[in-house]
């Protein structure tokens, strides 16, 4: 036994000749391996948490430059619906109106009528409302005209006095609308007013819509 060896050690801690036992266990590779590489991956998941808060507080970079101008082209105006619902809106001059008075005021027909004249409107029977309507008609008034003037005559009429109900019968022919004047007349709607209202009746705001094309 070697002068160096401790006493009481012997087999593989036996020092000889040059070389000295390890009283250690060997480190493992693969764990220094191991930590090296989650370093490297916690590093990089942290690098890009860094750049995404960079995105978020400047507005993306170019990303966002680049999506401003496509906001720019993509919204475009259509003026076809716009026309179609113009072109099914009679002018007052396309539009004959029958005026009938249902109140016990008398000559309330005949001025009505001859103020519709002045505002382009064709002007066809002036007189009294049939029993039906004659002091029953509690409102400003009442236009009636045949189904097809729903969405057509009797809105533009409608422009000239407000409040007016509007109806229908199914089983009337003829293009003719009537204004039957009721009891809470006073007057036509101011000119102004009326004008304003019928321009809006036959150019309606234009629907904007999307295009991709040029964008």
């Amino acid at each position: 036994m070697s002068m160096l060896t401790p006493p009481g050690m012997g087999g593989k801690y036996r020092i000889k000749g040059d070389k000295y036992p390890r009283m250690r266990p060997r480190r493992r590779r693969g764990r220094l391996v191991l930590a090296a590489t989650a370093s490297v991956v916690a590093l990089g998941v942290l690098g890009w948490g860094t750049l995404q808060l960079v995105d978020v507080f400047t507005g993306g970079g170019k990303k966002a430059s680049a999506a401003g101008p496509k906001a720019d082209c993509s919204t475009r105006v259509s003026a076809s619906a716009s026309a179609a619902a113009a072109a099914k809106v009679p002018k007052p001059a396309q539009i004959t109106v029958n005026v009938y008075n249902a109140t016990p005021r008398s000559g309330l027909a005949k001025d009505t009528a001859d103020e519709l004249k002045k505002r382009g409107f064709k002007i066809g029977d002036v007189g009294n409302a049939a029993k039906e309507f004659d002091k029953k008609v509690k409102g400003t008034g009442i236009l009636l005209g045949p189904a097809s003037s729903l969405n057509t005559s009797l809105p533009v009429l409608g422009t000239q006095l407000t409040g007016a109900e509007r109806r229908t019968d199914a089983a009337r022919k003829g293009a003719d609308v009537d204004l039957i004047i009721g009891t809470g007349f006073t007057s036509l709607a101011k000119q102004v007013d009326a004008d304003k209202a019928l321009a809006a009746l036959g150019g309606p705001v234009p629907t904007p819509t999307s295009s991709k094309k040029g964008c």
